[in-house]
């Protein structure tokens, strides 16, 4: 029987528990029914020792459960990186990768027969041509390695870039890739060149600091690259907060948005097969696969343009557009602050003075849910709601009147 490893071969495995220990802290041991409790015990074990300090064990009637609690506001490094360092390797992987950097050390541009004879004469090691191969490709990919054709001929030379060179070339760059090193756009990337130059993020803390995106940030580039060649995709992904998957088949992704609200991220793509778009958490997907192109991209794009007009979070979620209005009461003399604040995050709405103190925004949107969720954030100022949408506004109701009663009778 294998013996337990901290290193890992594949990440999607291992980035589904840190998802389910993160995101839903709360489920025992018996709710990991996709895999072996053997395997959830090895998996457990991992993340304790990549996440000590950041581990919370809470006791129920159902069990333990275990969960990730992290602070963003506190911490100078995203602790989710650790797990993009813990990947293993073979004793070949091992070898191959410091015969190749020595072989290529000069500058010299040499050819696949070369490196395998350099490789066999220099350190009496065989190496099948296609392990090589595929290696040589992989840093290309990476690039650790240049490749270039002469005549049908193709060449391997080392890169001539060095990280180290790289960060103390400009006054201020190090300063810089402490501050990206905890962004979306440049996370991995930047706390990757810190570790690398043996230097930490001594001077930001980021107050909303999303740092769950880390575990999206492996499935990103695969949707970008979709994006720029106009291909489908297809999902592999989650139901909801549950361990079931599902294939979400033939999506064309169009861009990725963040929710100012949750922090979230998701993908917005049109569904050929419904003929009309659609948002999908980039936290619930575990796989994209990449698929044909689409020829009506243009045409397509276009029109999602056009309907961004009516989009107020990130949901499609009608095909018609729906009217909502919210009429406001705020005291223009000591509130001018909530009058900025409609004007600011009203989006697409049109805002309104109808009389003294009052005031009134008009919303077109596809979901009236996204915009009762905001509205709710003006509790107390709210005079009344109509719209299209009798559910969102019967809900928005519901869920006052249940407030108003549960601090009527003083209930905590």
């Amino acid at each position: 029987m294998g013996g337990f490893s901290e290193l890992i071969k594949k990440f999607d495995k291992t980035r589904d528990y840190i998802r389910d220990f993160f995101i839903y802290g709360f489920k025992v041991r018996n709710d990991f029914d996709l895999k072996s409790l053997r395997t959830y015990d090895d998996e457990k074990r991992r993340i304790e020792s990549w996440f000590s300090d950041y581990i919370r064990y809470d006791r129920s009637e159902r069990g333990q459960k275990v969960s990730i609690t992290v602070d963003s506001g506190i911490i100078s490094e995203n602790p989710l990186y650790q797990a993009y360092y813990s990947k293993s390797f073979t004793n070949n992987d091992i070898k191959l990768h410091f015969f190749l950097l020595d072989v290529l050390h000069n500058g010299e541009s040499l050819t696949l027969k070369e490196i395998v004879f350099r490789i066999d004469i220099n350190y009496d090691e065989m190496f099948d041509v296609q392990t090589i191969r595929n290696k040589l490709k992989e840093y290309v990919k990476e690039g650790i390695v240049i490749t270039e054709k002469k005549g049908k001929t193709a060449y391997f030379r080392l890169s001539p870039d060095r990280a180290e060179e790289f960060l103390y070339a400009y006054d201020g760059l190090t300063d810089a890739v402490k501050f990206f090193s905890e962004t979306q756009e440049f996370g991995i990337v930047g706390n990757s060149l810190l570790k690398f130059a043996h230097l930490k993020n001594d001077l930001f803390v980021m107050k909303h600091n999303y740092i769950v995106h880390t575990l999206e940030d492996i499935i990103i580039p695969e949707i970008i690259s979709a994006i720029e060649n106009k291909r489908y995709v297809s999902f592999i992904s989650f139901k909801s907060k549950s361990n079931k998957v599902k294939n979400v088949n033939q999506v064309v992704p169009l861009k990725i948005f963040s929710s100012l609200q949750t922090g979230r991220r998701y993908v917005v793509g049109y569904v050929p097969s419904i003929g009309c778009f659609h948002s999908f958490r980039l936290d619930f997907i575990k796989i994209v696969k990449t698929g044909d192109i689409f020829s009506e991209y243009d045409s397509i794009y276009e029109k999602f343009s056009q309907d961004l007009n009516y989009c107020f979070g990130v949901s499609f979620g009608s095909v018609n557009i729906e009217t909502v209005v919210i009429t406001f009461y705020i005291d223009e003399k000591n509130e001018k602050f909530v009058v900025n604040r409609l004007e600011r995050e009203k989006r697409n709405g049109i805002l309104e003075k109808i009389d003294d103190n009052l005031f009134r925004l008009t919303v077109k949107s596809f979901d009236s849910f996204e915009v009762m969720q905001w509205v709710k954030s003006f509790t107390g100022r709210v005079v009344s709601v109509t719209g299209d949408n009798k559910q969102a506004i019967d809900r928005f109701y519901s869920d006052i009147n249940k407030m108003y009663k549960m601090y009527e009778r003083g209930e905590q």
